[in-house]
């Protein structure tokens, strides 16, 4: 069957790329051969991402991104294709989130969450599909989280916000299925990264957490890799409109 995690040739767009799981996704493409296209509000962590990428012989090219901002949506996927000459692969991972009960929340707090998290990936996929259209190929995975099914205290705008992330990443493989289109979700369950840093950095936290989950430990960013290698893959090729959980099993609870 040969090797059918090899994207040389290929290119593919990494939002939130320069930290956590965005980081390990986009080095792990690289590896697998691919032209990587990291985006990020900060500029200087995407700049070093990109470096760690050419230093191993890799293709990279950091564009600092506001994905709030349609304009420089825009000018990201121009310069992806100005730069490699196509787009075959976009992971929406960047996330924005909040720990705030639903009484201490505020309304802009809410509204960032689902600008960043729904909204920005509605409409940077649609730019990229609209290319991907054009090569009758393509592959989109979307970050979610186990925060989508399962309801946790504080977290409730992130929660709700990658549940619509969810139910979006069905309705563009519904939609774009027929057009060579795939669209599958990862959702990684608990994961030691700086966005969750304020939950894990408490020992006791930590041990509680870690009950709950029937592996007994908390998922590190690398974990995560494997699944979206896979969603990106031939070998995913019949796949779409389906969300691998990478939990630990928490799920199963």
């Amino acid at each position: 069957m040969g090797n059918m995690i090899d994207f040389t040739g290929q290119t593919a767009i990494v939002t939130g790329a320069g930290r956590g799981i965005g980081r390990v996704i986009a080095l792990g493409l690289a590896r697998a051969g691919a032209n990587v296209v990291l985006c990020s509000r900060t500029k200087e962590q995407i700049d070093a991402v990109a470096e760690e990428i050419r230093a191993a012989g890799g293709k990279a090219l950091a564009v600092t991104t506001d994905l709030t901002d349609s304009a420089q949506l825009e000018r990201l996927v121009d310069a992806s294709v100005r730069e490699f000459g196509r787009i075959d692969i976009l992971v929406n991972n960047a996330a924005r989130s909040f720990l705030r009960s639903l009484l201490d929340l505020r309304e802009d707090g809410w509204d960032k969450c689902f600008s960043t998290n729904v909204r920005a990936v509605w409409l940077l996929s649609r730019l990229v599909a609209r290319k991907m259209i054009e090569q009758k190929s393509g592959k989109i995975i979307n970050i979610t989280t186990v925060g989508a099914d399962k309801a946790e205290a504080g977290m409730a705008a992130y929660g709700c916000s990658k549940a619509a992330l969810k139910h979006l990443t069905r309705c563009m493989a519904k939609e774009w299925a027929s057009l060579g289109i795939n669209v599958n979700a990862v959702a990684p369950g608990f994961t030691r990264t700086e966005f969750s840093q304020p939950i894990w950095s408490n020992p006791d936290v930590e041990k509680m957490i870690c009950q709950v989950i029937p592996k007994g430990k908390i998922a590190e960013p690398g974990d995560v890799v494997g699944a979206v290698l896979f969603l990106a893959s031939p070998a995913a090729d019949y796949i779409t409109g389906n969300t691998i959980y990478v939990d630990g099993g928490t799920m199963t609870s």
